[in-house]
């Protein structure tokens, strides 16, 4: 089990901060963001661009590192036992009607459409450690962000598949972990931001109890958060197959 040592990232931030890399500070960013498995209950709330707000609570599994993760709502009723399985970072996508009791795969595109119509696609929900095939980092200097000292790292997609030109990360510099990300679609126009708040220690883990995702041209935005959470966990070998989905 994956574990972030706070005396470790006191040690690397030290020695980055004499040479910093993209490359390295993206391998720090996702080691503290991708853990190993975790188990949540979080809830989802979608406000739209007339100020209507829709909101969902579901329980999370994800497993290897964030590359599989599995979804079951619980409320509202109307959505109760309807669930996603994703693999293989979002490129294979299950979706279970608990009404139909009928499990049906979504397409290989899907991975670029609004997941249950939030601001959060599939691929941004399954992203994991992918990022590091999928773009090239640069490190563009430090920045001051909400009063934090942070590192600021550029990501540019090598891969065509990616929806975003490109990422701007910023990356605080006591622990690694992103407090903001904006994202770019191909027209190089900032798109949407994930802001990360009332970031916690849980179980020696830096945790953002709540994350925002702000569309600015869209003028939407969803917030997620947890209500409870662990890293304590493990699954068999079939826990995120469609066979265990149905």
């Amino acid at each position: 089990m994956k574990r972030i040592i706070i005396f470790l990232a006191i040690f690397y931030s030290i020695v980055l901060a004499e040479n910093p890399t993209g490359m390295s500070l993206l391998t720090k960013m996702l080691d503290v963001m991708s853990q190993e498995n975790v188990k949540a209950v979080m809830t989802q709330t979608i406000q739209t661009s007339s100020g209507d707000t829709r909101t969902f609570e579901y329980e999370s599994f994800m497993g290897m590192d964030g590359e599989n993760s599995l979804m079951i709502y619980t409320k509202p009723s109307r959505v109760k036992g309807n669930a996603v399985l994703m693999t293989d970072n979002s490129n294979n996508i299950w979706a279970y009607n608990q009404r139909t009791r009928r499990v049906r795969k979504l397409a290989s595109h899907a991975k670029k459409q609004k997941f249950e119509g939030s601001d959060f696609t599939y691929e941004d929900m399954g992203s994991g450690d992918s990022w590091k095939k999928d773009f090239t980092p640069k490190y563009l200097g430090k920045e001051k962000i909400d009063g934090q000292n942070c590192y600021k790292i550029q990501l540019t997609k090598k891969n065509k598949d990616i929806s975003y030109s490109k990422l701007i990360c910023y990356l605080k510099t006591d622990n690694f972990f992103p407090v903001q990300i904006d994202y770019y679609n191909e027209n190089k126009e900032l798109l949407k931001s994930l802001y990360m708040k009332n970031i916690k220690i849980v179980e020696n883990i830096p945790t953002p109890m709540k994350m925002i995702m702000k569309n600015h041209q869209d003028n939407t935005e969803t917030i997620m958060e947890y209500k409870s959470i662990t890293y304590d966990v493990e699954f068999n070998q079939r826990f995120f197959t469609e066979n265990n989905l149905k």
